[in-house]
């Protein structure tokens, strides 16, 4: 069941019911938070959608926490100010212990439903999940995403920064001298660092970022919401860890040096013509990166 707590009263409900009864899932509607109280003491829902009053939701969600208490947390889809983003942004990276996403207030009735059914499937509210659709979508080695995967979400993600002039950053990420870790020591320690970076970058994501496997030692994360700033810190933070990782890996003797070159580009939903201007810029700052040693990470508009 989806509760959809329209607390707003701007139109959610009527957004919303039509295309979940044509998908044949079970819908009830809250439009103040004395009802949802009501509607939370009486079932627990597959997935809360929250349209809050007050400002970013962090009054209803910490409500609706204190309702739930012990119990198991219920996967929440925030709707957010495409004008004012950080509010709901905080409130929702405040639910450590909750399954959560957002989408922007005034997005397609399509995006609305394919975050609903990505949190009844991470909420494991379905009894059955698409093992070979998530094997098909994700890497078997990192469970990144995988290439044509993560290009698609690339392109919405572009598409919906450019409707509401949003930040948005591309992080791309290359191993270096992967091919020496290969020939110097073997394919079981070169599969050991490539599982090892994977966890490295899942770690580092939060809720809202996207991370994938290019293929062989490249990599790549999508950041939401993230200006130059922010991009460069995470950035730093994802070549000191990947350099972390250099030791005794696997049963030999001999340490492994694990580096990477990182090069970046970021779009503020104006200023690039094209998502495969905003890759490509970031493909040419990882190639200057790598040109300059390694092990560091580089922006795209400094080099200009």
């Amino acid at each position: 069941m989806i509760l959809i707590c329209d607390h707003r009263g701007e139109g959610l409900e009527e957004a919303l019911s039509p295309p979940l009864a044509e998908v044949d899932l079970d819908w009830e509607v809250s439009r103040s938070m004395r009802r949802t109280r009501e509607a939370l003491s009486e079932r627990t829902p597959d997935v809360i959608v929250l349209d809050p009053l007050s400002s970013g939701g962090q009054v209803e969600l910490e409500e609706i926490g204190r309702l739930r208490g012990d119990e198991e947390a219920v996967p929440i889809l925030l709707v957010i100010d495409g004008a004012n983003p950080i509010p709901g942004l905080e409130a929702a990276r405040s639910q450590d212990d909750t399954t959560w996403d957002i989408v922007h207030r005034g997005a397609a009735t399509e995006e609305f439903l394919v975050r609903i059914e990505r949190l009844l499937n991470q909420g494991d509210a379905l009894e059955e999940v698409d093992d070979l659709r998530y094997r098909a979508s994700h890497d078997d080695r990192t469970e990144l995403l995988r290439p044509r995967v993560f290009q698609a979400r690339l392109a919405e993600h572009f598409s919906a920064a450019g409707r509401h002039d949003l930040d948005l950053a591309l992080v791309i990420v290359d191993l270096d001298r992967f091919g020496s870790i290969n020939k110097d020591f073997d394919h079981t320690v070169g599969d050991l660092v490539i599982s090892r970076v994977g966890d490295v970058i899942k770690h580092s994501l939060r809720a809202e970022d996207i991370g994938a496997r290019l293929g062989g030692d490249e990599f790549a994360v999508l950041l939401p919401y993230t200006d130059q700033v922010d991009t460069a810190r995470v950035v730093a933070r994802l070549c000191a860890s990947i350099a972390g990782l250099s030791g005794h890996i696997g049963r030999g003797e001999r340490e492994v040096v694990v580096s990477a070159s990182i090069g970046f580009e970021t779009y503020d939903g104006s200023d690039l013509d094209s998502v495969e201007t905003l890759r490509q810029h970031a493909e040419i700052a990882l190639r200057h990166a790598k040109r300059a040693g390694g092990n560091a990470g580089m922006y795209y508009r400094c080099l200009l």
